[in-house]
């Protein structure tokens, strides 16, 4: 099934997160494609907050490769992926991102292209894409 949600402007952000939530159901691997400067970085930190981690806390991991959050309303477990600055699918492999995946934790994966031969059939892609206007379009492809 796909569906899109258009994102105005960053007042616009909270609202489509949480219209994001409401897909969500039971999946928990997320793939974010987009080019740089698109916005998945910038979605995932409302995405997260939506799920109840302090805003605070929702930033990129693009040193550490994985940040791991936990929601404040759930308690569940959130690992935040940028995986831009790795090498080889050897080096995923390595940091045991297998394990992350199949930890039945939420996976929020940014430039997921680079473990894409690893990803759970169940994966939800999703494609950030800045409009001419300035807007930005999810588009979303939920298993079926």
């Amino acid at each position: 099934m796909k569906k899109t949600i258009r994102i105005e402007n960053t007042d616009a952000l909270r609202a489509a997160a949480e219209e994001f939530v409401g897909l969500m159901d039971d999946y928990t691997v997320f793939a974010f494609n987009g080019d740089m400067g698109a916005g998945k970085t910038t979605f995932i930190r409302a995405l997260s907050e939506a799920l109840g981690v302090d805003g605070d806390e929702a930033n990129s991991p693009s040193f550490s490769l994985i940040n791991e959050y936990r929601s404040e309303t759930t308690a569940e477990l959130i690992y935040h992926f940028d995986l831009y600055r790795l090498e080889s699918l050897d080096e995923a492999l390595e940091i045991g991102i297998e394990d992350y995946l199949d930890s039945g934790a939420i996976c929020l994966i940014e430039w997921p292209e680079r473990v894409a031969d690893i990803l759970p059939d169940d994966t939800v892609v999703v494609k950030i894409s800045e409009e001419a206007d300035g807007s930005r379009l999810l588009d979303i492809n939920l298993p079926e």
